[in-house]
């Protein structure tokens, strides 16, 4: 039974980004966001599991794949595409939010043969994409109008797409060990997040997705 514990976890994630589509369309009072934090966990734990329990299948890889591309490719497109949806009066500019999923299932498939990015990542990886435009909507009324203009979201839908599939260096959060030395990095990530989570509780996702990218580049520029 142990080997199906992994893809029950995989179908999980699966299914809350069913979840989150669904509950857009109808126009639900619950934020897309919200099934996406709750896929991510499910992602984090069926890798884990599959380490801890040494099941690990080839079919493992790409059902987590498959279920990546619906969570956190086709519905943050959803996302994007509502926002452009109720900025703009066109009916061809929403569609560019649709950006986000082939670039999504594209950085998918390059990470699936890419065998360089197993202790980091080439590109922002589709979870914290997913994170960052799946939180826009919860920061109306606490920002100004002026990033939910289209053309602040077609940029944001264009930079992003653009990360997911560049060969930008972006650190993982695995730990090997728990040493200083080692996770310099991503302890300052995690104690610069909570902080921010105190100080602007659900708003502080947008800036910590934008930290995490921003400490990448600058661990990558002090190295040099």
């Amino acid at each position: 039974m142990k080997r199906h514990v992994p893809n029950f976890l995989t179908c999980c994630n699966l299914l809350c980004g069913c979840l989150g589509i669904v509950f857009l369309l109808e126009d639900r009072n619950v934020p897309a966001a919200w099934f996406v934090w709750i896929a991510c966990v499910f992602d984090f734990f069926d890798g884990f599991a599959a380490r801890m329990l040494k099941v690990s299948s080839p079919i493992g890889k790409e059902l987590d794949s498959l279920a990546d591309v619906v969570s956190f490719g086709v519905l943050p497109s959803m996302v994007m595409y509502k926002m452009l949806a109720d900025a703009s009066s066109s009916e061809v500019i929403p569609y560019i939010g649709f950006m986000i999923a082939m670039f999504s299932a594209l950085r998918l498939a390059i990470f699936n043969v890419d065998e360089t990015q197993r202790d980091s990542f080439k590109g922002l990886n589709t979870p914290a994409n997913t994170l960052f435009i799946t939180s826009l909507p919860l920061l109306h009324g606490k920002v100004g109008d002026w990033l939910f203009l289209p053309a602040t979201l077609i940029a944001i839908t264009v930079i992003f797409s653009f990360l997911l599939v560049s060969r930008i260096d972006i650190f993982a959060l695995k730990f090997k060990n728990f040493t200083w030395a080692d996770n310099k990095i991503r302890f300052t990530f995690l104690a610069l997040a909570v902080l921010l989570l105190i100080t602007f509780q659900v708003a502080a996702i947008p800036l910590i997705i934008l930290l995490y990218i921003g400490l990448s580049l600058g661990e990558k520029a002090f190295s040099r």
